[in-house]
């Protein structure tokens, strides 16, 4: 990455590293981080040329990136190479990486953890305590997975400001001090 600033370069070799400890491909994450921080549309060699990775993985990353939603093609005037850019908002672009997330990680958990809960419940062999932690567990997904939904149904503008309510809706609460 020799040609890229030293910030971006920073930003796309942590964003990769971060990428791999959340079950994303290392490559993936890298051209979204530059895709991220580039202003026009890239084409496919560019980003090879920038990240120093093969055809081959760029062109499976981006697919990947475009499944998401996050990355786009764009056709330039006089240009037939397909040119690739990340979505603007970035409080659109973390909720489509959250949906997907969930889809990919929490939901199949809750799936499970709703089985083994009905399987506890029907044996007396797992046990009363085991029974307990596991419709704890199953309760604390499902609160996570509903309270996600709803804001996730509530249009950007309105999620946001929920959420900046935090301490304000706390202290009406009287939990905050």
């Amino acid at each position: 990455m020799p040609n890229l600033p030293p910030a971006i370069q920073n930003f796309v070799l942590h964003w990769g590293e971060l990428g791999t400890r959340w079950g994303i491909n290392r490559t993936v994450a890298q051209i979204h981080a530059l895709l991220w921080v580039t202003k026009r549309p890239l084409h496919a060699e560019e980003i090879c040329d920038s990240l120093g990775v093969a055809r081959s993985n760029v062109s499976n990353s981006l697919k990947e990136l475009r499944n998401w939603g996050i990355v786009t093609v764009v056709h330039l005037a006089g240009d037939r190479r397909d040119h690739f850019e990340c979505m603007e908002d970035v409080y659109e672009m973390f909720r489509i990486i959250l949906r997907e997330r969930k889809r990919r990680e929490i939901d199949p958990t809750l799936r499970i953890l709703i089985e083994c809960a009905e399987k506890a419940e029907e044996s007396k062999a797992t046990g009363e305590y085991a029974r307990k932690k596991l419709e704890e567990l199953h309760g604390c997904f499902q609160l996570a997975t509903d309270t996600f939904d709803r804001m996730n149904k509530l249009p950007t503008k309105q999620a946001l400001k929920a959420m900046r309510m935090g301490d304000k809706l706390l202290s009406m609460l009287g939990l905050l001090k």
